[in-house]
This record gives C-alpha cells, sequence and structure tokens, in this order.
C-alpha cells in the first residue's frame, strides 16, 4: 500500500481539492482526511481568462507563466494544509485546453494541463506523478475521463448496474457492469455555463443553492434547439473542453433570456445531457450516484429526478464524500502509475486497449 495524496483542479475553476488515501492502485484501503482550497478571485479570473485565450496561447506567454507559479503555489500550500507524510503525490494540474479525436474532423488531438510539477515536488519533498492525459491522446484515446478505474475500486461491493455522475464544470458519467465492465465519457456541460451565467448577471461566482434557477422556467425553445446538438446522440468515447457549448449556447439564444429563466434553462440542459448518456449504456442502472458541485444545487438535482427513470441520490448515501472523489481518484491514479498498472482503457477513452500514463518525479525507494 502506498500513502497518496490525490490533487485536483477541476473545470469549475474554484479551488484545489486535496485528499489522503492508502491504495495499492487495485484496492482502497484507507480513505483519508481532504481539503480544498479556494482560488482567490485574481488567480480564478486569470485562469478563466487563459480557457479565453488557450488556441493561441504561447509556452512563455507572461500571464501563464505567472498564473501557472500561483497555481502551482496554491496545491503546495494543499498538500502542506493536510500535514501528513505521503509516499506520492497525484497531480493532475489545471486544464486550459482539451481537444479529443473526432470522428470525421480533420484535427490534431491535443490535451493541455498547466502546472509545475518539478517546483511542486521540489517544495513539498514528495515523489509527484503528473501528466496523466498526453500518452492517452497520442495512442488515439480522448484523454478522459480518468477516475473511472477509482470509481470501479471505491464501488466494489455495491449493487450493479450504477451509474456514478460527476458534475463539475463538465459532467462526466461512469457505468459500471456487474462483471467489472466500465463504459465512461463526458455527458456535456454541468456547472461550467451556469456558472460563467451567474457571475455575468449577479457578480457571484456560482448560483448559489440554485436560488436563480429555482426562481426561473426553463425555455422550451432554447432547450429545444440545445437538445439538437451532435454531441448528445454521438456514441462513446467521447470528451468535451469546457468551452466546447458555448458556441451553441449563443445560436440557440440562451443569451437573450432572463437572468432567472437562462439558469434554470441551463440546468434542465445540464439534465438533458445526462439523460441522453442514459440512453447509450448497455442497460439501465439501478440507481445513479451523484458527486460533484452539482449536487448541491437543488436545481439540478430537481431537473435530474424529473429527467431520469431511475434513483437519483447525491454519493453520500453510499458513505462517499462528493466533494473529495477527484483528488482521491488522482490518489489512486497515482499509486497505478507507480506500479505501472494501465490508467485508461477501451471503454473510458476509447484507447485501443488498456494504457499504462503518466509519469513520475522523484523515487518512492
Amino acid at each position: 500500500m502506498l500513502r497518496t495524496i490525490g490533487l485536483m483542479s477541476g473545470t469549475s475553476l474554484d479551488g484545489v481539492d486535496a485528499a489522503y488515501l492508502e491504495t495499492d492502485g487495485e484496492t482502497i484501503a484507507r480513505l483519508g482526511p481532504r481539503l480544498t482550497l479556494p482560488y482567490d478571485p485574481k488567480l480564478r479570473r486569470a485562469l478563466r481568462a487563459l480557457l479565453d485565450r488557450a488556441e493561441t496561447l504561447r509556452d512563455d506567454d507572461p500571464e501563464l507563466l505567472d498564473a501557472v507559479k500561483r497555481l502551482t503555489d496554491r496545491h503546495a500550500e494543499a498538500v502542506e494544509a493536510l500535514g501528513l507524510d505521503a509516499d506520492l503525490i497525484g497531480f493532475h494540474g489545471q486544464t486550459i485546453l482539451h481537444r479529443p479525436p473526432v470522428a470525421g474532423r480533420n484535427i490534431t488531438p491535443f490535451t493541455w494541463q498547466v502546472g509545475d510539477a518539478v517546483s511542486l515536488a521540489r517544495r513539498t519533498g514528495m515523489t509527484v506523478a503528473y501528466d496523466f492525459r498526453s500518452a492517452d491522446v497520442a495512442a488515439g484515446g480522448q484523454g478522459a475521463p480518468l477516475v473511472p478505474v477509482f470509481h470501479r475500486a471505491l464501488a466494489a461491493p455495491l449493487p450493479k448496474p450504477l451509474a456514478i455522475l460527476n458534475l463539475g464544470g463538465v459532467g462526466n458519467v461512469t457505468w459500471l457492469g456487474p462483471d467489472g465492465e466500465m463504459l465512461a465519457f463526458d455527458t456535456g456541460p454541468a456547472n461550467g455555463p451556469l456558472d460563467d451565467w451567474a457571475r455575468q448577471h449577479t457578480g457571484k461566482d456560482y448560483d448559489a443553492a440554485g436560488k436563480l434557477a429555482l426562481a426561473g422556467q426553463a425555455d422550451g425553445a432554447v432547450l429545444g434547439r440545445l437538445m439538437s446538438h451532435p454531441y448528445l446522440t454521438a456514441p462513446p468515447p467521447k470528451s468535451l473542453d469546457r468551452l466546447d457549448f458555448d458556441r451553441a449556447l449563443k445560436e440557440a439564444g440562451a443569451a437573450e433570456l432572463s437572468a432567472a429563466d437562462g439558469a434554470a434553462t441551463l440546468c434542465a440542459f445540464c439534465a438533458v445531457c445526462v439523460a441522453a448518456a442514459a440512453r447509450l449504456f448497455p442497460e439501465p442502472p439501478l440507481q445513479w450516484l451523484v458527486a460533484g458541485g452539482g449536487r448541491r444545487n437543488p436545481a439540478i438535482m430537481k431537473a435530474l429526478a424529473g429527467a431520469l427513470e431511475e434513483p437519483v441520490r447525491p454519493v453520500e448515501v453510499a458513505g462517499w464524500d462528493g466533494d473529495a472523489l477527484e483528488a482521491q481518484a488522482f490518489g489512486l491514479l497515482a499509486a497505478r502509475v507507480a506500479r505501472k498498472l494501465p490508467i485508461t482503457f477501451p471503454g473510458t477513452t476509447g484507447v485501443p486497449r488498456p494504457l499504462v500514463g503518466g509519469r513520475i518525479l522523484g523515487s518512492l525507494l
């Protein structure tokens, strides 16, 4: 068993999650303390600006270098705040651009996660596993999602089929079959567009407790136009960049809605995307367990309950911590990298065969 600290900064850009666990990469011996360190508004704005410029951004851009330094420092502070010795850190960094392969489109696949693993290893004095996605994309995979193998380990005692839904900036789902099968892919937009909408209309970083959305009504015409997006019916493997639906939202007329109706429509669209994902499963799940910030939004959870036929519950009903799962996942993935075990699979990213990925800085000896 390795003592690991997993770190995750997701597409919501709200902060860094850190979680301790003990694992051999296949089973989980202990889930330990976890914490979240929010980003200050200046860093959050800087990261959001990088997303908008990522297509033309250079590696030596001064604003990028400054944001990466502050991002890495915040990750190191999270490790230090846990105050625990560990053998290994799983450092995902921050995705600022994700361009996976798409059938029928002549694009060069590319995924870009920023963060200074060398600086993190030096400051913490720990071995760091990082760069979890590049090898998968280079081998023809989507590079995402990465968490399914952790979901499989965590959910080992639960009845199957089971769907585990994570609602961050983008939604992703893992379907687990009774014989260890894994199918996983991004469902569509989740908190990302809603956070941007709340910031634009209220000046706040997100729609706290879904109050804005609950005060409005989903616009059927806008929702209908969004539901025609080809991503929703495309077969997996498939994954998204945080901004992939921005153009579709503009063309659907979302910007013309009131603040409350726009928020309600975005919540409804998140649920519609998940319902479309469910139609791609080999068989219906017995239940949906929901993680990520989206589970705290009553408007989203209400929309999911109305869109899905099976019970929809937060992951806490299974005894899990829905704010820690992705950070915990990168602790397990770090152990798999160290042990040279596959981290992506044909059913999760579409890679041709189970693939060992990631890189290691330091020694576990």
